[in-house]
């Protein structure tokens, strides 16, 4: 990726730096940083630059206190201070991906001064816009290269630069940011601090990259999947990260046999029931994970304002009401017609009873869908994890519960 930094006079061939750099983007933080603190800094600080900013933001901050020195050390001494302002903002906000603005100019600066201070800065740096800022550092407005090019080169900059300046913050969360500039597609964007003082640059492409990350790793959460697993994670640790997860899901199915248990005389009685317990489950679940991937959408991309939660799981129980209605009345025939062909006594209520337990399932599944990930992130807790397996279990257990509990209340 291009970048506004200088580049760094490698002390190791650059076939090498490649190979680390590929080698590092394979894998989580902390495993990207046990390789690369192999090596020398030197040869470590050039293939930092050549990463996303947060990811390398997030390689530096893995790496031990001495080592991190040396790395920062051996980069220009502009991106080792940029490199520790980042490290002060958390993960996840604008401020771990910032890169230093070096085409900074003072408002009465002439156009032929900013063009020939430019001549000098592409020659090492990858320059997009030029900044105006004030003898405080705040910023008062952008140059663009097409109005250098047509300005009067006497011409001061205050009187062609664009005032209305769109601007990123550095604490701002990265969701926040995407919604921001979904629309304006610059490829680069000034970032202030909250008293307006231009304190980096944000790319387009950085961002949109770090956003790709977040949401490719959302999927594997929900079924325990650690972020930090990746196609090049050991063996060991990917069994680490993935066995606890199971062990949590099997004790989860457990409960859901335990219900089943509970009923154990209906069954026996009603051994038709058996046939449509996966039927019920597969569509109250199906209905749960449909309210679940619209909720954990809302959330990434910040969507869901506060105190709009409750009108959330109104909308997802009366879509669970409506939708298990419907499906219900296609499961209710299909009982009856099995049920008459097994020349059952009971064939309309177990209909009726299929119907009830569909759509009082799936308003549960519904709901549930939208509970699981707000009540995790009231808890403090990542939305997405593990969440496909707290609403099996809630979908599980609400649907065979209604079905048999309803067969042995109205069917004697």
């Amino acid at each position: 990726m291009k970048s506004d930094s200088p580049g760094v006079s490698p002390t190791a061939p650059d076939t090498q730096q490649n190979a680390l750099k590929q080698e590092a983007k394979l894998r989580p933080p902390h495993e990207a940083a046990a390789l690369l603190a192999e090596h020398p800094a030197a040869t470590v600080a050039p293939v930092l630059l050549q990463l996303n900013p947060g990811f390398a933001q997030d390689i530096l901050a893995e790496f031990p206190a001495g080592f991190r020195f040396e790395v920062m050390h051996a980069a220009p001494p502009d991106i080792a201070r940029q490199w520790e302002r980042n490290l002060e903002y958390p993960q996840g906000s604008v401020g771990r991906l910032m890169e230093p603005a070096y085409a900074v100019f003072r408002p009465g600066a002439t156009v032929g001064d900013a063009i020939e201070r430019l001549r000098a800065l592409v020659r090492t740096r990858f320059i997009t816009y030029g900044y105006v800022t004030d003898a405080q550092g705040r910023l008062l407005g952008v140059i663009t290269m097409r109005d250098l090019l047509f300005s009067n080169s006497a011409a001061a900059l205050e009187e062609i630069m664009l005032r209305e300046v769109f601007l990123l913050r550095a604490n701002f969360p990265l969701a926040e940011a995407m919604r921001l500039v979904l629309d304006r597609h610059y490829p680069v964007y000034p970032v202030c601090d909250d008293a307006g003082v231009l304190i980096g640059l944000v790319r387009g492409q950085a961002m949109f990259e770090e956003q790709a990350i977040e949401i490719t790793a959302q999927v594997g959460t929900m079924v325990g999947v650690e972020k930090e697993e990746r196609l090049a994670t050991p063996f060991q640790q990917s069994l680490r990260f993935r066995h606890p997860w199971l062990q949590l899901n099997l004790l989860t199915a457990f409960i859901a046999g335990a219900v089943v248990g509970i009923f154990q005389d209906t069954v026996d009685r009603l051994v038709i029931l058996a046939v449509f317990l996966p039927v019920l489950a597969g569509q109250s679940g199906n209905t749960g994970c449909q309210a679940l991937a619209v909720t954990l959408r809302g959330l990434t991309l910040g969507e869901l304002k506060a105190g709009k939660e409750r009108a959330l799981v109104v909308k997802e129980a009366s879509l669970g009401l409506m939708n298990g209605a419907l499906v219900g009345l296609v499961a209710a025939v299909g009982m009856y017609v099995f049920a008459a062909y097994q020349q059952s006594p009971n064939a309309l209520l177990l209909a009726v009873v299929v119907w009830l337990a569909m759509v009082g399932s799936c308003v549960a599944s519904g709901i549930s869908g939208a509970m699981v990930p707000l009540t995790l992130k009231r808890l403090g807790a990542d939305p997405a994890t593990a969440s496909s397996i707290f609403l099996t279990t809630a979908t599980d257990v609400v649907s065979m519960g209604l079905l048999l509990g309803l067969a042995s209340i109205l069917i004697r």
